[in-house]
């Protein structure tokens, strides 16, 4: 009896703490339950805006809610796991059928999965997944990511290797770790290549255009950079130019239009296709065919690919992503 006291007091401080953190998508009201219409009401947990990647998945995301007739509602945690997990109760407190979870932590996100299983609400998680707790996890091999990019940096570098810099992603992510280990393998033939670790920089260009001033300043002998997306790649680009160090290759995950485009002028010399619009879209249609009942799988793959400068024309496009569709 003092458990269950202690839950319920638990789950009503954090349904109070999270009033208004949520917006609804333009398709919806802030009238939430779907029953009485028949109307799937979809609740979208984000990690963050503070990536071209992560607004490009919620836009795929509404796209494919507003093409079923569903109703999105989004929470931008902010790279809060607490504001997350408020958000998410806030989600399940409003009555959503589904929810789409994009954790800050994975294991730190525990608390929002064990509300909406208390809820019984379906959890879909989606770019990010989690240890359990979601029915099913739509995203992309990050391993095989970075094993095409490492195995193109290799080529580019040639049987002399060198020192290459690694950008982090997130500490302690799922998705850096495993970018991690598959450039680890594809650069594993060539045993001149020395992988060097940089900081964590969120993903965020801004904070790899600082880390890459000074890992510059240390490392002058560097011949490659590669960073765990695009954005921080881009970034470690600008200071690279800037310091008129074109002879310093660079490399980066994601498919970042401006990333793609970069390629045929040589420097940048490889990136692996994540399109952000189709992930969303397939995310958004899996929770649907979850909350209706149909049978999802428990890891649905959105497929990758490598672009460099043998393929990077056919992909280059006016989109803020590379689309897979293209391949």
């Amino acid at each position: 009896m003092r458990r269950m006291f202690l839950v319920g007091a638990v789950t009503a401080i954090v349904t109070a703490a999270s009033a208004c953190s949520v917006s609804t998508g333009p398709a919806g009201s802030s009238s939430d339950k779907g029953d009485k219409d028949g109307q799937v009401v979809i609740g979208f947990s984000q990690v963050t805006q503070q990536s071209p990647f992560y607004v490009q998945l919620k836009n795929g995301a509404q796209q494919a809610a507003d093409k079923a007739g569903a109703k999105l509602l989004f929470a931008d945690a902010n790279g809060d796991v607490t504001k997350q997990n408020n958000d998410i109760q806030d989600l399940v407190t409003r009555g959503v059928d589904v929810l789409l979870i994009n954790p800050v932590d994975p294991k730190g996100v525990a608390p929002g999965l064990a509300a909406a299983k208390a809820a019984k609400i379906p959890v879909i998680t989606v770019d990010r997944p989690v240890p359990s707790g979601a029915t099913s996890h739509v995203g992309r091999d990050n391993v095989k990511m970075g094993r095409l990019v490492g195995e193109r940096v290799a080529k580019a570098l040639g049987p002399a290797g060198g020192k290459v810099i690694e950008i982090q992603g997130d500490a302690g992510g799922a998705v850096a770790r495993d970018r991690s280990k598959g450039f680890g393998e594809g650069v594993a033939s060539n045993s001149k290549i020395r992988v060097v670790k940089g900081p964590y920089s969120d993903y965020i260009r801004a904070k790899a255009v600082t880390a890459m001033q000074d890992l510059l300043q240390a490392n002058p002998d560097v011949k490659a950079v590669y960073a765990h997306n695009d954005d921080m790649a881009v970034g470690a680009l600008q200071v690279l130019r800037e310091n008129r160090r074109t002879d310093v290759k660079v490399a980066g995950v994601d498919g970042l239009m401006e990333a793609v485009k970069a390629i045929p002028s040589g420097q940048y010399v490889a990136t692996a296709l994540n399109d952000p619009i189709g992930m969303g879209q397939l995310a958004a249609d899996t929770a649907i065919k979850a909350e209706r009942g149909e049978q999802v799988a428990q890891y649905v793959d959105a497929g990758t690919g490598l672009v460099d400068p043998e393929n990077a024309a056919q992909y280059a496009g006016d989109s803020v992503f590379a689309r897979a569709s293209s391949s």
